[in-house]
């Protein structure tokens, strides 16, 4: 006699609905590879795929899930999903010129809902941990931004025309993904118009709130360079 099947866990719902953005515009210069670093394969997948996934955990109650690819890179994704057969619900939107132009695309797709929490994810940080996500929508609740950070582990020294002068790395913090925001907030952030000086979505908010840092994790690490596919496939072999 065969044992019946276990039943799927079930996770409670989160009080207020969870969406993600994951932002994918790279080309794949600084890699120096055929194709964008989204689509470069990592333990025998696309960076993206694994970045998807992760969102994807059920503990995590994530509505819906948006990916944002410049147009000439959607049709590649389409078959890249069909080739690896992804079952992952999500919806694909089409990108701007800039990252800043991506994120409110992505935010434009989740017109229909009125509240909610959103995390901005750079799709090539494929090794965010659920404990990491989780934080910032926790925090982003209480909140309403938050954003995950570590701290700088080498020296830091401020340069100028005059020379440079050590910096207090305890005072410092380097930014990663995801920065969730409650839903209204980040979409009176976008509504202003786009600045030079905006690096990542804190800094579009920063203005309207004061952003929440919460712990991140240095194997959070964005693919930028060969280097960093070669730790990051380190770390998946060490997990698997």
């Amino acid at each position: 006699m065969n044992p019946s099947p276990r039943p799927a866990p079930q996770y409670p719902r989160p009080p207020v609905p969870r969406f993600a953005i994951l932002v994918a515009g790279g080309s794949g210069t600084r890699m120096a590879a055929d194709r964008p670093k989204q689509f470069l394969l990592l333990h025998g997948e696309p960076v993206l795929l694994h970045t998807l996934r992760r969102f994807a955990e059920p503990a995590l109650g994530v509505a819906e899930i948006i990916v944002v690819l410049p147009a000439s890179q959607m049709e590649t994704w389409q078959q890249l999903c069909q080739h690896h057969q992804v079952r992952i619900p999500h919806t694909l939107v089409a990108g701007g010129a800039t990252r800043w132009a991506s994120v409110k695309a992505g935010l434009g797709a989740l017109r229909v809902h009125p509240e909610g929490l959103v995390a901005v994810h750079d799709g090539v940080r494929p090794l965010v941990s659920r404990l990491v996500v989780e934080r910032t929508y926790a925090a982003a609740a209480t909140h309403a931004a938050a954003a995950a950070a570590v701290m700088p582990k080498d020296s830091v020294r401020l340069v100028s025309p005059h020379g440079s002068s050590a910096q207090n790395r305890s005072r410092l913090r380097l930014m990663q993904t995801p920065q969730t925001f409650e839903i209204d907030l980040l979409r009176r952030a976008y509504a202003m118009p786009e600045l030079a000086s905006f690096t990542d979505d804190a800094t579009v908010v920063d203005d309207l709130c004061r952003v929440q840092l919460v712990e991140g994790d240095y194997r959070n690490l964005k693919i930028t360079t060969p280097e960093d596919l070669i730790v990051a496939e380190a770390l998946l072999r060490a997990t698997a």
